[in-house]
């Protein structure tokens, strides 16, 4: 009896020890931080350019924000912070986890213009990686039907011509290579595709001039003469147009264009200054 007792109140006594441990390391947590002087250390060190630390004091004020509005706007700027350090597919998980989180958020469109700004910094030249391009030109499109009006539209829209510049490039390109090892279909496909999707890029005059050399070549005069008379309409003062003129004209010298001396010092004069 006298053991049974010992026994039980051992219990007791370590129960009552775990309650007050647990209280103790309780009213530890319970402390709270504040929310709005860690997203101002965020926002200085971001002003400063520490996009690591500020990355990290954004993020924490998102989780110790009660407020909606302040907790989505917190996320948004992490994930720019994330994008001043070339973080970049860490910074587009971050906006996309933003945007299904605070789907309500007033900040949503610049969200969706920083993404597409991200893929279009990822873009590479005609011989490389094609899949940044096409992300970056579908991100505009969505961008440009959601927000049309919007001051950020009239940026994209500059930068989407200059993707169909470089998508119509990387067609002009991959015709090159079958003009190498003259495999001519797929070659002229390419280059249809360039005259039919990219009509409006600097790399159409191009196209036009080789399907014309190619047709020439495969003895197809009639479709020759129809690309060259769309050259002649549309660009009949291009280098272009004189080369086709030429494939039909073999006696036709084309004139060297002389540059003006002025205009080359005034060029190479900026040229120094970017250097």
């Amino acid at each position: 009896m006298y053991q049974k007792l010992i026994i039980i109140f051992i219990l007791i006594f370590s129960l009552l020890s775990c309650s007050k441990n647990k209280d103790i390391e309780y009213e530890i947590n319970k402390d709270k931080v504040d929310p709005y002087k860690l997203y101002e250390e965020g926002l200085n060190a971001f002003d400063k350019g520490d996009y690591f630390f500020a990355e990290k004091k954004f993020s924490e004020a998102e989780l110790n924000f009660k407020i909606v509005e302040f907790a989505a706007k917190s996320a948004v700027m992490s994930g720019y912070s994330l994008y001043g350090i070339n973080f970049y597919n860490e910074a587009l998980e971050n906006l996309e986890r933003y945007l299904k989180k605070y789907p309500a958020d007033k900040n949503v469109m610049y969200a969706h213009y920083l993404i597409a700004i991200i893929y279009y910094e990822q873009m590479s030249d005609e011989k490389k990686d094609l899949k940044p391009l096409l992300e970056a030109d579908k991100k505009i499109d969505f961008f440009l039907k959601k927000f049309p009006n919007s001051d950020y539209a009239i940026d994209l829209k500059f930068k989407k011509d200059l993707i169909q510049n470089q998508l119509a490039a990387k067609e002009l390109y991959v015709a090159k290579y079958y003009i190498s090892i003259q495999k001519w279909v797929p070659a002229m496909n390419r280059l249809i595709k360039i005259v039919d999707e990219y009509e409006k890029t600097v790399f159409v005059e191009e196209a036009l001039h080789r399907l014309v050399e190619i047709n020439y070549y495969l003895g197809l005069e009639k479709e020759a003469k129809k690309y060259a008379k769309i050259l002649g309409y549309n660009y009949n003062s291009s280098e272009w147009f004189e080369q086709s003129y030429k494939v039909f004209n073999k006696n036709y010298e084309i004139k060297e264009k002389v540059k003006d001396k002025k205009d080359a010092n005034f060029l190479q004069k900026i040229i120094n200054k970017i250097k």
